[in-house]
């Protein structure tokens, strides 16, 4: 009887499953409204499958349907109130919610944000991304409604414990939101020599142009180059030199050669790297190989309104 039971239920687990994969599939492929359809339908009549109740959230939740993905992850805090991951999908649903409205109305969703983050921190001394929402968190917040900066760096000081780069990362953060650039540089540093990874150098180079320091950007750029060999960083290379007017034939060469590898991968269309050259060529007083740059460029992204404006400058 046992036997029969089982071959019995056996096609109804493997269609489950195969529903589910086929959601979790859409939204690893970005279709996140196919993943919404058929996840939606299956949880109406599988409510316990805390997976694919799961995936819907972060079905809506890509698609900025903040009210629904808290919903369907407040459904899995009631399931397993135990779980540190479920309150941080719940928090992080409704931290996005309270920036996408009024902010009379994000008072109002505050203190949950908060209370289900410290939750999810208090559930799992290991979770890296709570503790990264609460640096956020603490960091942004006002003073009158919460924020510390000492409360930003408590959960900072314990991302170090569990990870040196990102405790690294957090800090720089920090400093950086708190107007210290030079002990931001220091951590942003600290974290590419522990980490080195893309993000660590995207970082610095972030400083560096938002302090107006675009040699020292361009140098991290560089270094970065040398370690990860991607690319999208000649394009970097030539934004900055093109927006700060400063080593132009650099800039030039590294656009020329981002043009010439060109791929799908690397993230930033033809188009603005011909608008760059634009720049570049406008720095220099050619305005002849400025023109066809930038007529490259609308070529291309004809809808651009700062290709547009370029132009008409010329």
């Amino acid at each position: 009887m046992k036997s029969l039971l089982i071959a019995l239920l056996l096609p109804i687990a493997i269609f489950a499953q195969s529903t589910v994969d086929l959601g979790e599939g859409y939204i690893n492929k970005k279709q996140f409204s196919k993943a919404e359809k058929i996840l939606n339908a299956f949880v109406k009549s599988n409510s316990d499958n805390l997976k694919a109740i799961e995936l819907l959230g972060d079905a809506y939740g890509h698609q900025k349907k903040w009210d629904e993905a808290a919903a369907e992850y407040k459904k899995l805090i009631k399931a397993k109130p135990k779980t540190a991951n479920y309150h941080y999908k719940y928090g992080g649903a409704l931290g996005m919610k309270a920036l996408s409205v009024s902010k009379v109305s994000a008072l109002g969703i505050i203190g949950d944000v908060k209370s289900s983050f410290l939750k999810a921190a208090e559930l799992d001394s290991n979770h890296i991304e709570t503790r990264w929402a609460l640096v956020e968190l603490y960091m942004q917040l006002p003073g009158i409604i919460g924020g510390s900066k000492s409360k930003s760096l408590k959960y900072a000081n314990q991302l170090e414990a569990l990870s040196k780069v990102d405790g690294y990362l957090a800090k720089g953060y920090i400093y950086e939101y708190d107007d210290e650039p030079e002990l931001a540089e220091k951590y942003y540093l600290k974290a590419i020599k522990v980490g080195g990874s893309l993000t660590c150098y995207e970082k610095l180079t972030a400083l560096y142009e938002k302090e107006k320091q675009p040699e020292k950007a361009i140098t991290n750029i560089e270094a970065s180059q040398i370690k990860h060999q991607r690319n999208s960083l000649h394009y970097q290379i030539g934004k900055v030199c093109a927006d700060y007017n400063v080593q132009l034939d650099k800039g030039k060469q590294c656009l020329v050669v981002y043009l010439q590898n060109h791929s799908a991968k690397d993230g930033v269309p033809k188009a603005w790297a011909n608008y760059r050259l634009a720049q570049i060529y406008k720095h220099k007083s050619d305005t002849t190989n400025a023109l066809k740059y930038i007529n490259l460029a609308i070529a291309e992204l004809p809808k651009i309104e700062v290709f547009q404006d370029f132009k008409e400058d010329l």
